[in-house]
């Protein structure tokens, strides 16, 4: 019997390779998640349904993420939900999986002018065109026309190229009684971030840092 020719032979992926591929790329991209995650939330977890709703959506259609928007007080648990979604996203084998994770007073410090030119500019580029950018703490840092302008060319870069952005802020969203995101971020930014933020979650309870729990 003739030896048959390997040019005839129709090589298929076996599904044990898929599933091998499969977990390199989530090994992949969680080693990437580690390497953004400070150690105190490398136990994150995303259990909020709708942050668990928004991590699967920007796994599915990274395009199509919006913005996730953490609000409450100190300790209710915005930033463990945060690195919670993101990790949920990575262990779901994304072909592609970048992230920067910053405070948002030590962006507004790496981004102020220094000695070293065009560094601030590079930096607030790097911010903009990164695929996951997680932003904590918005409306903690001293507001002025310069924070104002830094964070709208931010925002509005990654609204108008459709990129994932989770923000949490201890301010409200809005609130007509009292100093809510709006009033820190002025405005334009707060018109582009009522465009921009596809789910809102207001995370209410007692500080968890002092033994209370987040509802």
């Amino acid at each position: 019997m003739p030896d048959s020719d390997p040019a005839d032979e129709v090589l298929e992926e076996s599904p044990g390779d898929l599933e091998w591929h499969s977990r390199a790329r989530a090994d992949y991209a969680l080693t990437r998640w580690r390497r953004a995650t400070p150690p105190r939330f490398r136990d994150a977890e995303a259990t909020l349904p709708e942050v668990v709703q928004w991590a699967d959506r920007a796994l599915a259609d990274n395009a199509a993420a919006g913005a996730l928007l953490l609000t409450g007080l100190t300790g209710t648990g915005k930033t463990h939900q945060a690195y919670g979604a993101l990790k949920r996203v990575a262990a779901g084998a994304p072909d592609r999986f970048e992230l920067i994770a910053v405070n948002s007073a030590d962006m507004y410090g790496n981004l102020r002018p220094s000695q070293v030119m065009g560094a601030s500019e590079h930096e607030l580029q790097r911010l903009s065109r990164v695929q996951y950018l997680f932003l904590d703490d918005l409306g903690t840092a001293k507001t002025s026309e310069w924070t104002e302008e830094v964070t709208y060319r931010l925002i509005n870069f990654r609204y108008n190229h459709c990129l994932p952005t989770i923000i949490t802020s201890n301010l409200p969203a809005r609130d007509e009684n009292g100093p809510d995101l709006s009033d820190f971020v002025g405005a334009r930014v707060a018109s582009r971030l009522a465009e921009m933020v596809t789910t809102l979650v207001p995370m209410i309870g007692a500080d968890r840092r002092r033994g209370g729990r987040a509802a």
